[in-house]
């Protein structure tokens, strides 16, 4: 492992202790062989200045929530150092207790919880301390002769630690076994299955010290012809077949989710492998890791359902062997999945929480594969990840990624035309309440909108081309798992022409995209949207389906086709419980289909002014895509669960509709 470390960037921060810290913080959470996604932590010891002005000694140590590649100083919590060691010598402390002290004695009340570690690195009597969850280490530490090997690598410069329960159970352990050593001759400390721990009085010589033991690590690992040696192979998966299995976890996890596939060389050849389905079952590559992955796997074979009440059934035994304490069992739901032949698919409410299984996963089934090589895979017991999985403190992490849920979690929708006006908005409001969104347009800029987001993908696509439209269904489904909506709304309203006046080429331009393209788009979503989680389509209709316009014949004329394609796709996806469901905007003025010219042309056909036309309705009102888009997302809501085959108007009342 190379270290990261540069002087010149390095100088960057030597404003003080705390800034360093940050530095060498980032410096680890940069290597995901060392740290994933919130894993590792680090501290400094040093000096708190109070409203008095009196220096307080005080550990600095990465509070909950916060990943050390990006951490900030005001990241780490300032706790009363001598607190944390009175705290430690304390005969016995709970799990809540052990929280409610360390909060009690955080310096700043604005700041992050504190690490249930930190009376741990309080006891360690250097400045900088660091922690992390590093591959090599727990590829070794998860052998039969774990132990062994890691004596006989580092001697006696490394504190070696039998696995002992996180928080204060294992700041207590440690204590015991150091009273009669002394720290100077030590480099670190590996907690056997659980992680790797350096220290020093100099931020560079703890980030490097780190370094060197992974890295001595790695050598054994290479030496013994193991290290990074992956079974690897290909295959082509079946994306309806991945929708099917997406279906199913959602219905035994009891809500939607999203299911990633990983068909890469390394997980397609993980799962051909004969021990795949053994290493799977046994456990995790560290104990935090269970909170996200569950203790083993969903294996799957052809006949899902069997395959999944299997899963269910050893979930509920796993919990009803080791549930001391009467507490309520979580969901029975997988996290991720061998598919044996085809790779690994994980599974979560949200593509934040899918992403960090993904990559979890990833180094799992890696570590799995070297340890397997070099023994065998020997992680910790289920009774200790139990404990953990259960635990109090571990549960708290997973209710902070939960509080900004919406109701659409782990639903997958496309929205076409999503580069502007109604599609735009529709795609804005189905992300604001936590949907996954696959927004499809012929204008590039699509793919640049909401790049902030994770939860979006904009695909470049001319509704026109089957070939286009299919390779975009087929993206969607694999990036995410399947289609739960469907919002088809890309249309245009072109130049005005009389029916007289209208030629072959204008007819036929005019009903593609207003109303051919409609069908393509549903012909390929249907097939995924059957195995879809409570599955609903809108269609975009218009007001002038029911109050033709002068002059509007081609665009009514596809409009009207689509609602009569809208009324027959209701009653031939109902008995798969499809809704489809089409509204009908009056004029919407905000979009890419009224420019100027347009609306100018539209006013003079009705010998109106401008604003008379845009409000000729009953209301004497403006209908904006915002509207419409809030309209579209209760219609494909739960809320609207009864309700399909239905002409929904938004038009400020039409008497000729009326």
């Amino acid at each position: 492992m190379i270290s990261l470390w540069t002087n010149k960037e390095a100088k960057l921060f030597r404003k003080n202790d705390l800034s360093l810290r940050v530095y060498s913080s980032r410096l680890l959470g940069r290597n995901s062989e060392l740290v994933l996604h919130g894993g590792g932590n680090t501290s400094v010891k040093g000096k708190y200045k109070n409203i008095f002005g009196e220096s307080i000694e005080t550990l600095f140590i990465k509070g909950s929530g916060w990943d050390l590649i990006s951490i900030e100083e005001h990241g780490f919590a300032p706790v009363d150092l001598h607190y944390l060691l009175k705290l430690a010598e304390l005969k016995t402390l709970t799990d809540s207790q052990m929280i409610v002290e360390q909060q009690l004695a955080t310096l700043n009340p604005s700041a992050p919880n504190p690490s249930v570690e930190a009376i741990l690195h309080a006891l360690i009597p250097f400045k900088f301390v660091d922690h992390t969850h590093a591959d090599a280490l727990l590829t070794i530490s998860n052998t039969p002769n774990g132990k062994k090997i890691i004596n006989e690598i580092y001697g006696r410069e490394i504190l070696v630690v039998p696995y002992v329960m996180p928080g204060f159970i294992l700041a207590k352990k440690i204590a015991n076994m150091t009273k009669n050593i002394h720290w100077e001759t030590l480099h670190g400390m590996i907690l056997l299955n659980h992680g790797v721990f350096s220290f020093s009085n100099n931020a560079k010589e703890s980030y490097e010290r780190m370094i060197d033991i992974v890295t001595r690590a790695e050598r054994f690992l290479i030496k013994a012809n193991v290290w990074q040696k992956f079974n690897k192979s290909n295959s082509k998966a079946d994306l309806l077949t991945l929708a099917r299995i997406r279906k199913k976890a959602s219905e035994i996890t009891g809500k939607a989710c999203i299911a990633i596939l990983n068909d890469s060389s390394e997980a397609v050849g993980f799962s051909k492998m004969k021990v795949a389905r053994e290493l799977s079952a046994k456990g995790t590559l560290t104990p935090d890791h269970v909170i996200r992955t569950k203790p083993f796997a969903w294996i799957i074979n052809d006949d899902l359902d069997i395959s999944a009440g299997n899963f269910v059934n050893r979930y509920k035994q796993y919990f009803q062997k080791h549930n001391v304490n009467g507490i309520t069992k979580l969901d029975n739901g997988p996290k991720w999945a061998l598919w044996p032949e085809y790779g690994t698919i994980c599974f979560g409410k949200s593509m934040k929480e899918t992403r960090i299984i993904y990559d979890i996963n990833r180094h799992t089934i890696r570590a799995m594969q070297m340890a397997h090589n070099l023994d065998n895979w020997k992680p910790i017991s289920f009774r200790n990840l139990f404990n953990i999985e259960y635990w109090e403190l571990e549960q708290a992490k997973l209710m902070q990624d939960n509080s900004s849920a919406g109701g659409f979690q782990g639903k997958i929708a496309i929205v076409t035309g999503a580069a502007s006006g109604i599609g735009y908005s529709c795609t804005r409001k189905l992300l604001e309440k936590g949907c996954v969104v696959a927004g499809i347009d012929k204008n590039k800029k699509v793919s640049k909108l909401f790049n902030d987001l994770e939860n979006y993908i904009g695909i470049t696509c001319d509704l026109t081309r089957h070939a286009e439209i299919k390779k975009a269904i087929k993206t969607i489904v694999k990036k995410y798992g399947g289609i739960d909506i469907l919002v088809s709304n890309a249309g245009t309203f072109s130049s005005s022409a009389k029916l007289e006046d209208i030629d072959d080429k204008k007819w036929k331009m005019d009903l593609d995209i207003n109303l051919a393209s409609h069908h393509r788009i549903l012909r390929e979503s249907v097939p995924y949207l059957k195995v879809g989680i409570n599955p609903a389509i809108i269609f975009l209709g218009s007001r002038n389906v029911g109050a033709p316009g002068i002059g509007a014949g081609t665009y009514t004329i596809a409009k009207s086709g689509l609602t009569q394609m809208s009324r027959l796709a209701a009653i031939e996806l109902a008995k798969f419980n499809i809704r489809v469901n089409t509204i009908h905007p009056d004029c919407v003025y905000d979009t890419n289909v009224w420019n100027k010219e347009i609306i100018k042309e539209r006013a003079k056909q009705y010998n109106l002014s401008i604003k008379d036309y845009k409000e000729r309705n009953l209301l004497k009102t403006e209908v904006s895509s915002l509207d419409v888009a809030e309209l579209v997302v209760f219609f494909v809501s739960t809320k609207s669960n009864k309700t399909t085959g239905a002409q929904i108007p938004i038009d400020g009342g039409n008497d000729r509709i009326i």
